[in-house]
């Protein structure tokens, strides 16, 4: 299954952004809200990542320097020059990276502009689906369907 798959069958559409200079504190409340793990930092109106913001990176900055870093710009945390991938990867090579890098979201740039979001969540459920077709799909041969 490719990215492009994966991203169609998304429910949301778009990628939430902010800008680097935003309070990490308005970060976390957002992604509270919305119950999402990562905000993606973009100066461009989210036409390029400049850089990825985690619930962990939140965390871990907490842990070192206490609640003070609420205060801080997102850009004081975030992952700088996020990897990313294609509409044209694979799921395979998109996990791949994901499980290596030990991250959950890839930002899919399309001409070097981005155009969605995907986590390691959708990817699973993606790969989940295509197995189940696939089971579905030799269960009838094996009963002559």
């Amino acid at each position: 299954m490719l990215v492009k798959q994966i991203l169609s069958s998304k429910a949301v559409d778009g990628v939430l952004t902010l800008q680097s200079d935003a309070q990490v504190k308005d970060a976390a409340a957002i992604m509270s809200d919305r119950r999402i793990g990562t905000i993606v930092i973009s100066d461009d109106d989210g036409a390029t990542p400049t850089g990825i913001l985690s619930e962990r990176d939140i965390v871990r900055e907490i842990g070192r320097q206490g609640p003070e870093c609420l205060g801080k710009t997102v850009a004081d945390l975030m992952t700088r020059d996020p990897v990313t991938c294609t509409p044209a990867d694979s799921s395979d090579a998109v996990l791949s990276r994901m499980t290596e890098g030990r991250f959950r979201h890839l930002p899919v740039l399309e001409e070097g502009r981005m155009i969605g979001l995907i986590s390691i969540g959708d990817v699973v459920k993606a790969r989940l689906a295509e197995l189940s077709m696939e089971k579905d799909a030799l269960e009838g041969m094996i009963m002559g369907h």
